[in-house]
């Protein structure tokens, strides 16, 4: 990825990566599950509307449970598709100054937030190699993820680096 056109003036980048694709694909496997179950209890509850709808002659019965499939169609398989086209424009980057994330399907869109602005980071390791990063920063309060990062120590360590500089130019002002 090219970070010309988001970089400031000066600004150097210290590190960059992308998320890893399986990872980021299936991180919310969990709601595939409840989808599958939902599209189960909605289908049933489908077949059940249409028999109404003939007893009763009145066909909206077998309607009223169709919002219900496609919500259950979406949690089952439209957010792992969704999640798979969005990863092809997911990039993260650490300049000196700013913690940098490019995410979006159709438009990416860019979340920025100065180092200095970093009060704390949790490291959720997924893996050997992987893990996820959630970042959130003091006033005002921005949480920035790092979804599924490959071979995270060296974000873990410009981190920590930038927050120990931090904490140590705040002490010498006071």
């Amino acid at each position: 990825m090219d970070w010309a056109e988001y970089l400031d003036a000066g600004e150097v980048l210290e590190w960059e990566g992308r998320p890893a694709p399986r990872c980021f694909t299936f991180r919310n496997w969990r709601h595939s599950l409840f989808g599958l179950l939902l599209l189960l209890i909605a289908v049933y509850w489908q077949v059940v509307g249409f028999q109404m709808g003939l007893v009763y002659q009145h066909p909206y019965f077998a309607w009223v449970p169709l919002p219900v499939i496609f919500v259950a169609l979406y949690l089952t398989l439209g957010h792992l598709i969704h999640a798979r086209l969005e990863w092809e424009k997911v990039f993260y980057a650490i300049s000196d100054r700013r913690l940098l994330v490019v995410r979006g399907v159709w438009r990416p869109r860019l979340r920025a937030v100065p180092l200095e602005a970093v009060r704390w980071f949790q490291l959720k390791p997924l893996g050997a190699d992987l893990a996820t990063l959630k970042i959130r920063t003091a006033e005002p309060v921005v949480t920035l993820f790092l979804s599924c990062v490959e071979h995270p120590r060296p974000v873990v360590e410009l981190l920590e680096a930038r927050m120990r500089d931090c904490c140590l130019s705040e002490d010498v002002e006071s």
